[in-house]
């Protein structure tokens, strides 16, 4: 056989090389033809859950932003949540649709990528800018407590304008009077916790309240809340009772309705996955009879005034549940309500109270607002927790002007605490950052200049657990005291920070903040 020329190998070894080139640039195509197919599909499916994010969120409430939460809460925490209202099954960790499901398990998958995508790895939370001082603030404890005794399980704090005395009520279902020295006594052994108490004078002149009694405490739709009349005439007076079957009430307000001369009540019924707000109306033969408002649960706190200026008593409430926010009720003159809403949060907020007061003082009240609830399927510090202030731009429209981040801000309530002609803002914080920030548990917000605030941090960490705050003259001396009242008796049950033990006083069931300014 001829043997091959130098020149017919190296033509042959360029050849070669030229094939393999041909093919490896042919694979690399392929590839990358593959890669970028797969890239486009994931994108396809990322935007498709956006898209069915929107329509399924925005079906029950406000729309949440994947940048509220991070990535684990979104992904253990709310979707799976989320599944289950949407009707889907989980059969040992594995989900399915039946009839009942609104979406297909791959649809739901799409929603999941694309929060997962989306969302950040953790959330950034604002660093203080506060003070740590007493204010204008002296701590003054009860008179005698058992320090053996059972927790402290406070559930209202109320002060009676009328008598001068400030009641309590707990989870035992005890309701106390404190004089001003704080030395209690029971009054009555309800039929259940005391969550609401509304004071007046009946015809006889007699000292009368209106309690609110939940029923069940922790979440439920069962249908055993009361509201119970209580006659205080200088004996022991068994409460009446003048309505049942309320789902969970929490909170109600008094109100003529129908402009009849009786007195009506505004009821928020929380529930749980069922409630709803509901009118209680009195009758000529002294009875009452229940009327719907608004047929959803999460109702927590209600004020009555006429908010549109026509002569007729209006209903606004905030609602806590799933679709957050706040509705005003305006009376049609007709026995029925007209809804309009006025302001609305995701439903991450955790929303949990609200107050009407002319915080700018040009005669116009406006909302101070919290949210902080912290112990559904999101249990993680949020920077948007906190107290916001929204100013009343006259015809029901109301703009947000304030923020402070307080984690786990559970109510504010405003008062000319320091006597200098404005108003200033208390606040409490259940699910505070009791591991990092502890002071945070109340916070007297000082107003400086109009719109501004100066936030003075008490150290009243040790002392309890704040579910509960009242404001009032409680000595009578013509300033503003504050009471808090302590919840402990779940312990670290309600505590979403692992490796943090609760060091507060565990027994105190309420402490009192003197006011020094005068």
């Amino acid at each position: 056989m001829e043997r091959e020329t130098l020149s017919t190998r190296i033509v042959r070894s360029i050849s070669l090389a030229i094939g393999i080139t041909a093919v490896t640039a042919f694979s690399l195509v392929s590839l990358q033809g593959c890669k970028d197919k797969a890239t486009r599909l994931a994108e396809e499916r990322i935007d498709e859950g956006r898209e069915l994010s929107q329509k399924y969120c925005k079906s029950c409430h406000q729309y949440p932003s994947p940048a509220l939460l991070d990535k684990t809460t979104w992904q253990k925490g709310v979707l799976p949540a989320m599944a289950r209202q949407l009707g889907l099954q989980n059969e040992m960790g594995m989900l399915y649709a039946d009839r009942s499901s609104l979406l297909s398990v791959d649809d739901y998958n799409k929603i999941v990528e694309f929060y997962k995508i989306e969302a950040p790895d953790t959330l950034a939370l604002p660093k203080p800018n506060s003070v740590k001082d007493w204010a204008m603030f002296a701590v003054e404890q009860p008179a005698k407590v058992d320090k053996n005794g059972s927790p402290a399980m406070t559930t209202l704090i109320k002060f009676n304008p009328l008598n001068k005395r400030l009641y309590s009520a707990d989870m035992a279902n005890n309701l106390l009077s404190w004089d001003n020295k704080l030395k209690s006594e029971l009054v009555a052994t309800m039929p259940s916790a005391v969550t609401a108490a509304n004071f007046y004078k009946n015809a006889a002149g007699e000292n009368v309240f209106m309690l609110t009694c939940i029923g069940i405490l922790p979440p439920n739709d069962e249908l055993k809340g009361l509201m119970q009349e209580l006659v205080l005439n200088g004996k022991s007076s068994k409460p009446r009772q003048v309505f049942d079957s309320l789902p969970r009430p929490v909170q109600t307000a008094t109100g003529d309705f129908n402009k009849d001369g009786l007195a009506d009540y505004v009821t928020c019924g929380f529930g749980n996955t069922k409630g709803g707000l509901f009118a209680v109306m009195q009758q000529p033969d002294g009875s009452f009879k229940k009327q719907v408002i608004r047929a959803v649960p999460g109702a927590i706190q209600v004020e009555v005034g006429d908010f549109n200026n026509d002569g007729w008593p209006d209903i606004m409430c905030l609602f806590a549940q799933a679709d957050e926010g706040i509705w005003v009720f305006l009376n049609n003159k007709k026995g029925g309500f007209e809804t309009r809403n006025l302001l609305r949060f995701p439903p991450v907020y955790g929303s949990n109270s609200f107050q009407l007061a002319d915080i700018n003082n040009d005669g116009k009240k406006d909302i101070i607002y919290t949210c902080g609830d912290n112990n559904d399927y999101s249990s993680v510090l949020k920077p948007y927790h906190g107290l916001y202030i929204f100013i009343n731009q006259d015809d029901l429209s109301f703009k947000q002007t304030y923020f402070y981040h307080i984690n786990g801000a559970s109510k504010a309530m405003a008062a000319d605490f320091d006597g200098d002609g404005d108003l200033d803002i208390a606040t409490i914080a259940f699910f505070a950052d009791f591991k990092y920030h502890p002071t945070e548990g109340f916070i007297l917000m000082e107003q400086t200049a109009p719109g501004k605030f100066k936030p003075h941090e008490l150290p009243l960490n040790k002392y309890g657990r704040w579910i509960a705050m009242e404001v009032a003259d409680v000595d009578g001396d013509g300033d503003q005291d504050v009471v808090l009242g302590n919840f402990s008796v779940f312990g670290d049950k309600l505590i979403n920070q692992k490796g943090y033990k609760p060091d507060w006083d565990m027994r105190e069931p309420i402490i009192l903040l003197r006011n020094k300014s005068k």
